[in-house]
């Protein structure tokens, strides 16, 4: 089944590095034009390179930071310039971890108003700054990475800084649907990205396929609900996290 991702042009916030890298790399795989953006721009021009070694793909990095509406909007000005047009947003950026500590004493007004500002106000940024363009095109893809936080105790931030996510793509969505555009939101669980090894090392996982998730395993799932294929699809979260064992969801 081919995805039909030829030719569409893609926005990948946090796309240096971790789960971000792994969806601009698949979608460039796909045929996609992608450009990735995070505040590190040595970063993204080593993923840049990364992906033009790896599957000979261009891909656009700007230097952008989601916390910042001014930034924001320079992006997608930058983007729209430069692909002519945006198809499909994946909002990735965060800062990991979300909390520092594991106590609700942990969740300090400065962190948790930051961690808001940047995962869950910042997508709500882009989703403003990308949205007109898609609703002109008559058609979209906007992809929220949130984290299986939203469905269980991680901690005080984590977890509603997900929640929140699951709650501003639902409200997106049936705003946005009458205008040919889906938008989801993608639950990771554990996965094997640089930051996870750097927080979590070797910890055992407890999820059913008995192992830690890796980042292109998510990707293909972005991917999928990235494409036209995944029409059927709004509102709704997907969980890529390997299974939580004993829950079920209705």
């Amino acid at each position: 089944m081919g995805l039909e991702l030829d030719g569409k042009r893609a926005i990948v916030t946090g796309g240096g590095t971790g789960i971000g890298y792994a969806i601009a790399l698949e979608l460039a795989r796909q045929g996609a034009q992608v450009a990735i953006t995070s505040r590190r721009t040595e970063v993204l021009s080593e993923a840049a390179r990364r992906i033009k070694d790896e599957i000979g793909a261009d891909v656009l990095p700007v230097t952008a930071d989601t916390g910042d509406d001014e930034s924001v909007k320079a992006l997608v000005a930058t983007v729209h310039n430069a692909f002519g047009g945006v198809d499909i947003l994946v909002n990735n950026a965060a800062e990991q971890p979300a909390q520092h500590g594991p106590s609700y004493t942990d969740a300090t007004d400065e962190w948790f108003q930051r961690q808001l500002n940047v995962k869950v106000i910042g997508y709500l940024r882009t989703i403003r700054a990308v949205a007109p363009l898609l609703i002109e095109n008559g058609w979209g893809r906007i992809i929220n990475i949130s984290g299986t936080g939203s469905r269980q105790t991680v901690s005080v931030i984590g977890s509603v800084r997900n929640a929140s996510v699951t709650a501003l793509t639902k409200n997106i969505a049936d705003e946005l649907g009458p205008h040919g555009i889906n938008v989801t939101a993608v639950h990771p669980g554990p996965t094997r990205t640089e930051r996870y090894q750097e927080l979590r090392g070797d910890q055992e996982v407890e999820n059913v396929i008995g192992r830690v998730v890796e980042p292109e395993e998510v990707a293909w799932v972005v991917a999928f609900l990235a494409s036209p294929r995944s029409v059927a699809i709004t509102g709704d979260g997907i969980v890529a996290g390997g299974g939580i064992p004993g829950f079920i969801y209705y």
